[in-house]
């Protein structure tokens, strides 16, 4: 009988090479399975599921674990205000994360005999998959044949072009990882450090001027309504959001970090939805939460990122600290109203019944109702306690 092989199908050149190539030379039945974290339009799948027949697969599927993805991560990274760096909002790791879990699921299911996918020896998603595979997928053999082969474009291309697949793999100046969680762009000047992106490198074009205010609805740390509009769908609604920022073109950067590799990566994005969901959210706990939540939110968010990018979702401890972030939610409630213009867009106020701004104790810088003008004088002496004893002490400090 022949070996079964799942390969992790997008559609790209590398992994249709690899279809090709484990049909044709190794003799494998092919299973081709794109997981779908929401990067793909219906055309594209269907697009996919053509090639992969055309290109040996015994069997083609798409895994839909979009849901999955928002329930099990987007969600969290709301609730932490995730941003890698504070810069980036962790769009390609956290799909990949998923999509390698659905395709360890789909093997063992099937009783694959080796899991295949297209990643390089130079980058990250080589970990994010096979840690994935070697916990979940123990006994299943992992096959790259981009990175083991040390395989070029040009030979790629051409193999696929003599055995009869004709398709358009030309190197274009940027490649692009498309998501529900935002858009990497890598390529071209991203590997001059001293250079940008023009607006020709980004997919989504400003085509609106002037401003406009978007009204986002949280219900418990979640996006519940845009504009008034109440989304049952979480998918929909940072959809909903992602088409009004686009628009503005808001949501682009550069993000220089760490691999877990241990060498310097730079990628360019475009990521609206996030980092308006992102900002929005932000806004509305600095009104609801307390210092010390707002604070140990933040650290925990932290490592909850780290975590996410270097492969380590698996590990325990994250079930742990989405506990607390999910915990924390439960007094974020309200509207933050965000003004939109053209590459940018300012927080301008909220709405909530747990507005803690809001208090009889008083209105800061305007009068205090919660203690008298000698509780005050008496509290700041208190407060300066230590530090009068320490320079009562220590004379001779200059400050």
């Amino acid at each position: 009988m022949k070996k079964k092989v799942v390969v992790a199908f997008s559609g790209g050149l590398d992994t249709s090479f690899t279809v090709m190539y484990l049909a044709k030379e190794k003799g494998y039945e092919v299973y081709a399975a794109c997981a779908n974290t929401g990067g793909f339009s219906e055309e594209q799948l269907k697009q996919n599921e053509e090639n992969a027949y055309k290109l040996g697969a015994t069997k083609y599927v798409t895994i839909d674990v979009t849901k999955e993805y928002y329930e099990k991560s987007l969600k969290y990274m709301i609730f932490g205000n995730v941003l890698r760096n504070g810069t980036y909002p962790i769009s390609v790791s956290s799909e990949r994360i998923f999509q390698a879990l659905a395709i360890a699921r789909y093997a063992n299911e099937i009783g694959a005999d080796a899991i295949a996918h297209g990643s390089t020896g130079a980058g990250n998603d080589q970990i994010r998959f096979d840690m994935t595979f070697l916990v979940l997928a123990p006994n299943v053999e992992i096959i790259t044949l981009t990175r083991d082969m040390a395989l070029s474009r040009d030979f790629e291309i051409n193999y696929l072009k003599e055995h009869g697949f004709e398709a358009d793999f030309t190197k274009l100046k940027y490649s692009y990882n498309v998501g529900l969680w935002g858009t990497s762009i890598c390529g071209g000047e991203i590997l001059d450090s001293a250079q940008g992106l023009p607006e020709s490198a980004y997919l989504k074009q400003v085509e609106k001027t002037g401003s406009e205010q978007l009204r986002i609805e949280f219900k418990n740390g979640e996006v519940h309504a845009v504009n008034g509009e109440v989304f049952e769908d979480k998918i929909a609604a940072i959809q909903k959001i992602e088409e009004i920022g686009a628009a503005y073109g808001i949501g682009r950067d550069m993000h220089v970090g760490d691999t877990i590799i241990g060498i310097k990566g730079r990628v360019g994005f475009e990521a609206a939805a996030p980092m308006l969901i992102i900002g929005a959210h932000r806004f509305l706990e600095k009104y609801t939460l307390s210092k010390w939540q707002q604070y140990w939110k933040d650290q925990v968010a932290n490592w909850y990122g780290m975590f996410l990018h270097e492969s380590q979702y698996l590990e325990p401890v994250m079930r742990d600290i989405e506990a607390m972030l999910q915990e924390s939610q439960r007094n974020v409630n309200g509207t933050a109203i965000l003004e939109l213009r053209p590459l940018s867009f300012s927080t301008v106020g909220v709405e909530s019944e747990d507005d803690l701004v809001k208090t009889k104790f008083g209105e800061y810088g305007e009068m205090q109702k919660g203690w008298t003008a000698e509780d005050a004088k008496g509290f700041i002496k208190v407060l300066s306690t230590p530090l009068r004893v320490y320079y009562t002490n220590h004379k001779d400090e200059e400050i």
